[in-house]
């Protein structure tokens, strides 16, 4: 089984549930997983620049990335946030190697717009490294930063270079862990299961709003281009790599219309 994890929200502030998640993937890839792991770190960002006295401003929730601002995101996402995770993972005894989507061009991006500065949207991903990695027992572990043939660095959305990654690796589930229960539905509980045809109509009635319409949106994208279900979940939940991937109903799984009709 091939499986991707995205990491964000305060999964990353908390050594404890960094300790914790660390020894679940490491024993999903000790069973004979291929996993891969994708990370973000915007607060860390958001405190980082606000200690120097850089202001951050958002267009439609995306960062505006001046050159000032994307060292930071090269120092904080694929510097100190990266390697606290690997080193996590390590400690936890896996074989977790460090990477962005420079490295190898594993992700490719190209500029949103010239308002958002060094904000790229992924183009297309190239596994190669990541397939060879795993093939070898090591566990990737990505920084939401990409670049282009030209050598430029770009600050990128970790939901879609989670997608991204995903699709390319052929992955079966992609487990999006994060500091919410679940996507709500209109009566305010979670739902167990939607189709991308239901979380579209979260989005278009805005009820998914924000941080979780980007995860929605990333999570259509995911299944149309052959991620075969994806998971939206609480990271700190104790258990919830393994309890996921062996199907339990924990969080909301997002699935293709076709599949609704096996349940």
């Amino acid at each position: 089984m091939r499986v991707l994890i995205k990491l964000g929200g305060t999964l990353l502030d908390s050594p404890e549930t960094q300790k914790k998640l660390a020894a679940e993937i490491h024993g999903l890839v000790r069973a004979g997983t291929q996993a891969v792991v994708v990370h973000g770190g915007g607060k860390q960002m958001t405190q980082f620049l606000a200690e120097r006295g850089i202001e951050t401003h958002f267009i439609g929730g995306l960062r505006v990335t001046t050159p000032e601002v994307l060292d930071a995101v090269l120092k904080v996402l694929a510097g100190s946030v990266n390697r606290k995770l690997v080193a996590a993972l390590i400690a936890a005894g896996a074989n977790a190697v460090g990477l962005s989507g420079m490295d190898g061009l594993l992700t490719e991006a190209e500029p949103i717009s010239p308002e958002l500065g060094f904000v790229g949207r992924p183009v297309r991903s190239n596994t190669d490294l990541i397939e060879l990695l795993a093939a070898h027992h090591y566990l990737p572990v990505v920084a939401c930063v990409a670049g282009d043939r030209q050598g430029t660095f770009y600050n990128v959305n970790a939901d879609q270079m989670a997608v991204a990654c995903a699709t390319s690796f052929r992955a079966e589930k992609l487990l999006f862990l994060t500091d919410v229960e679940g996507v709500r539905s209109r009566a305010e509980a979670i739902s167990p299961v939607l189709t991308r045809a239901e979380c579209r109509a979260l989005i278009d009635h805005q009820i998914a709003t924000g941080g979780m319409r980007a995860k929605l949106e990333s999570a259509i994208a995911a299944l149309q281009n052959g991620v075969g279900e994806v998971f939206i979940a609480p990271g700190a939940m104790s258990g919830i790599v393994q309890k996921l991937v062996s199907g339990e109903a924990v969080g909301t799984r997002l699935i293709l219309e076709e599949q609704r009709v096996s349940l």
